[in-house]
């Protein structure tokens, strides 16, 4: 039986923000968003504005139908982890989605695949969707590593969470296209989206319920295209969900 899925489009405000600016942001989204989108939306906000989007979220209709989500979670549930958030305050927050293993957390935090599955292993214990974020550097690239860099990734996470690997959203974003202007080609990204698709496979028999998106530079001109595929299930947004024009633009094409 083929399952249908609504394409998700999460944006990934990353250390980007300030009161009046996202509230700009929320405001210009909500003005803007079809009713209701025929795709799942959400935006994953730094730590502490997750309250000023539950707030704008209830004041402004246009925002009911988008989802609330967080950048990082502990790997740890609770205790004497100074700086750390915890999954059940993510959910004390109404917190839908949770990206982990982003590939900035990976470089500039040292986060290994182990820890990577351990805090998907937290936000599916909390009732939060993680978004694992896979991908190789330009360098593990022309070596001709793309493949087994992105399975080993995404290994841990399902040896760790094999019982409800299919409640996790993955998101393939390769390292040397994050922030730079540079996309992989549809059949580039394609290519990796069906490696994964096919691991997912023979961990789950629900893999068909799990979601890939495409993280690299995904914008408002290349969505059409790259969401044309047909194992690229929607897009984790960086720079182009900080504009709302730009986003909108991105969620109209997930389901042109």
């Amino acid at each position: 039986m083929t399952i249908t899925m609504k394409k998700l489009i999460a944006g990934n405000w990353k250390m980007n923000g300030s009161l009046a600016a996202n509230e700009a942001l929320l405001k210009g989204l909500a003005t803007g968003m079809p009713a209701p989108p025929r795709c799942a939306v959400a935006v994953c906000v730094p730590a502490p504005y997750l309250g000023q989007f539950r707030a704008l979220a209830n004041a402004l209709p246009g925002l009911s139908a988008v989802d609330l989500g967080a950048q990082d979670v502990s790997s740890q549930v609770a205790g004497a982890f100074t700086g750390e958030v915890s999954a059940s305050m993510l959910k004390d927050f109404g917190c839908r989605y949770v990206i982990v293993g982003h590939s900035e957390r990976r470089q500039y935090h040292a986060e290994t695949d182990a820890v990577v599955a351990q805090k998907a292993q937290q936000a599916l214990a909390a009732g939060i969707t993680p978004i694992v974020c896979v991908g190789e550097t330009l360098a593990q690239r022309e070596a001709g590593q793309t493949q087994a860099v992105v399975k080993r990734q995404l290994a841990a996470v399902i040896h760790a969470n094999g019982h409800c690997i299919s409640e996790i959203v993955v998101a393939y974003e390769p390292v040397w296209a994050i922030g730079t202007g540079k996309t992989a080609t549809p059949d580039e990204a394609q290519a990796v989206h069906a490696v994964l698709r096919a691991q997912l496979k023979a961990a789950t028999d629900q893999a068909a319920r799990v979601k890939i998106l495409y993280g690299g530079s995904m914008n408002a001109a290349n969505a059409a295209w790259l969401l044309g595929q047909p194992d690229i299930d929607g897009g984790l947004i960086g720079g182009a969900s900080l504009k709302a024009q730009d986003f909108l633009t991105i969620i109209a094409a997930a389901f042109a």
